[in-house]
């Protein structure tokens, strides 16, 4: 049992506070002429359109706390789609999309391609989410709202997740013009939950049923500290997804077997992050009951350096995971909050700490993406603090905590007929599925 609080924080206070602040990035790190997001904070950085996704998922959390009148909203969510709507696409390098998917990275100016990135499917899968996320909550019969629905049934039609298979069963992670599609497939358990939904709710390229199976096949379920349940080593690829997906009462056949849904699995992978922070295997600086928190983020590499006669190595960004890692010490407030829904029991507790113990981390836009307390840092008793955000961290912070306050967003998508398909076609029953 956790103990009580010893904390004067009102946390009811400081979370609505935290969600405010950290709206905030997709109000002040966007292009107001398109509606594209910046990725992160840094100098130059490009667009992200998973950023863009969840800024669309966002927006009506903003309206609903005020941050937003319904009007301001509905401009933004109407320019961004447009903007994606009619953006070119086709083979060449410099395209914004192709067969209804979009790269991963685009000019925050132009809208085309940068960095020579990938088509993402992933990435796409998100944009659609937020997309859609729109289209329920845009409900009026007036013209930006009906264009916003109009938008988002256009683009959500136009991904072609056949051609996504590249012959195969399981979906690529993407594609590029100047090597075809990337090797890599969406297999084992992650975030690709809610690409195969959508994908097999599609009305116009649907993936065959099949798909879903063979992904499915390839998850690992493992017993880690005693806890039972379907592995992923960062904690993010346990809440994407289910930003959207209200999980509570609804299962697959995988599920069904094991007697639990997707929401109390991710229940038990944030209760295995406490308990290896408590554990600490590697003897980091900071990590314990109620500091823990390990996921995809920036950190302090890459480095090396002998710390307390030990030689430890640091990575920059990358997705930490446990308990086999990677992991250098770098800690992701951000991703606590994110299983809010899940585990209040013991979120709210660490959100507390991280508010006394690392007060510097609460910047502009709410929790800096990380912080590494290992790394020492002259001057600095709280280590390494990361000097920006990233949008794909900034999202799930509002959204959860809206979901945990409201459950707004599984509100909306549980009327969403594309997620609900999709669901079905995964072979979901039970819970609000059935009424």
């Amino acid at each position: 049992m956790t103990k009580p609080l010893r904390h004067s924080f009102d946390l009811a206070r400081e979370l609505a506070e935290l969600q405010r602040q950290t709206f905030g990035y997709f109000v002040h790190e966007a292009n107001p002429a398109n509606g594209l997001v910046r990725d992160n904070t840094r100098y130059g950085s490009p667009s992200s359109i998973a950023a863009v996704g969840l800024a669309l998922a966002c927006y009506p959390v903003a309206v609903r706390r005020g941050y937003l009148t319904r009007d301001e909203a509905a401009s933004r969510t109407r320019t961004t789609m447009r903007f994606f709507a009619e953006s070119p696409q086709g083979p060449e390098p410099d395209a914004t999309g192709y067969r209804g998917f979009f790269y991963h990275f685009l000019d925050m100016r132009t809208g085309e391609r940068a960095h020579r990135c990938e088509l993402s499917t992933m990435d796409t899968a998100i944009l659609l989410a937020g997309a859609l996320t729109a289209a329920e909550y845009f409900d009026q019969d007036v013209p930006a709202e009906s264009q916003i629905r109009r938008f988002a049934d256009s683009l959500y039609r136009a991904a072609d997740w056949v051609w996504a298979l590249d012959g195969g069963l399981a979906v690529r992670h993407g594609w590029t013009p100047e090597a075809g599609f990337l090797p890599f497939l969406w297999q084992g358990y992650s975030e690709a939950l809610l690409l195969y939904v959508l994908a097999l709710g599609s009305p116009s390229h649907p993936l065959p049923a099949e798909s879903y199976a063979a992904w499915t096949a390839t998850y690992e379920w493992k017993t880690i500290y005693g806890i039972e349940f379907l592995y992923g080593g960062p904690l993010f690829m346990h809440q994407l997804s289910h930003l959207w997906i209200d999980s509570r009462g609804i299962r697959d056949s995988f599920m069904e077997e094991r007697r639990i849904d997707y929401f109390e699995n991710s229940r038990r992978a944030t209760l295995v992050q406490q308990r290896y922070a408590e554990r600490n295997p590697r003897r980091f600086r900071g990590y314990s009951r109620d500091i823990w928190g390990i996921t995809a983020s920036d950190g302090p590499g890459p480095a090396v350096r002998r710390i307390g006669g030990r030689l430890r190595r640091f990575h920059d960004y990358c997705a930490r995971g446990v308990p086999d890692g990677p992991d250098d010490g770098t800690l992701s407030p951000w991703a606590v909050i994110a299983s809010l829904p899940f585990a209040p029991e013991i979120v709210l507790p660490t959100f507390a700490s991280y508010l006394e113990k690392y007060p510097d981390m609460r910047s502009r836009y709410g929790f800096l993406c990380s912080l590494n307390p290992t790394y020492g840092v002259a001057g600095n008793r709280q280590g390494w603090l990361a000097k920006g955000y990233f949008g794909l961290d900034q999202g799930p912070v509002v959204l959860m905590i809206e979901n945990f306050a409201s459950g707004m967003i599984w509100s909306l998508m549980r009327r969403c007929r594309p997620l609900i398909d999709g669901l079905k076609r995964a072979d979901f029953a039970g819970g609000w599925l059935e009424s």
